[in-house]
């Protein structure tokens, strides 16, 4: 019974199925549009996964979650032993194989759900997470997919997670809301593309609420951003 609770009801699911069957669809040229990493994740590599060429994390283990076209991954490739890059999209994850491939970094593709990640407890020593909560269509699908995230990570671990905020200049509303955001496709063509765009309160509230540690947390370009530890980490505060 309690096995049962814990799954998603059929409509979180069709509502699931919905967002992977989108990002199929603008794959290609979405990713085309991807091309690199954001001074945020930048900044933060820079800082948690050492100077490159150090011995400090010569066994980590990475993940680009919601990795796209693994713009991310090969940011924290130089740094890791080994990275993983999950979507829940197919199409954008044959991006991320064909970028890899062209510019000579490894990275270790997985098909999953952000809310229900098929990784080890504790196995992640730096993580990026850009752009993608977001884009989970349920309240519980957004809170479970963070206390996964405090799961895999190892207790000294680190990771970047971002989400949309009201706080950018498109919004005039102050509390957060669901909504769709046009993608145009090359020809005209426009697809629907779910958001929840937070509230920075709001955002603060759910971390809180989460199983994850919060090292700090900032507004940037309309973007709530948070540096977080994992759920056997202790507090830095």
């Amino acid at each position: 019974m309690a096995d049962q609770q814990d799954r998603p009801d059929a409509r979180d699911v069709d509502r699931r199925v919905a967002v992977r069957d989108t990002y199929d669809r603008i794959a290609t040229h979405f990713a085309s549009t991807r091309e690199y990493a954001w001074p945020e994740v930048e900044s933060f590599v820079e800082t948690h996964a050492g100077a490159a060429g150090t011995d400090s994390n010569e066994d980590a283990v990475g993940l680009d979650l919601g990795c796209g076209n693994c713009r991310h991954a090969e940011l924290l490739a130089p740094h890791c032993e080994r990275v993983v890059g999950l979507d829940v999209s197919r199409g954008l994850l044959e991006t991320g194989r064909e970028r890899a491939a062209e510019r000579g970094f490894d990275v270790a593709l997985c098909q999953g759900d952000a809310a229900r990640l098929p990784l080890s407890s504790d196995s992640i020593d730096i993580a990026v997470y850009v752009a993608t909560l977001h884009h989970l269509p349920t309240r519980r699908a957004r809170r479970d997919s963070l206390d996964e995230l405090a799961r895999v990570l190892d207790p000294d671990g680190r990771a970047v997670l971002s989400a949309w905020s009201t706080a950018h200049e498109t919004f005039d509303e102050t509390e957060g809301f669901d909504t769709t955001v046009d993608w145009t496709l090359p020809g005209g063509e426009t697809v629907d593309r779910f958001y929840h765009i937070y509230a920075p309160d709001e955002f603060e509230a759910e971390l809180a609420a989460s199983a994850l540690e919060v090292v700090d947390w900032e507004v940037s370009s309309g973007n709530c951003y948070a540096t977080v530890a994992g759920s056997g980490a202790e507090s830095e505060f």
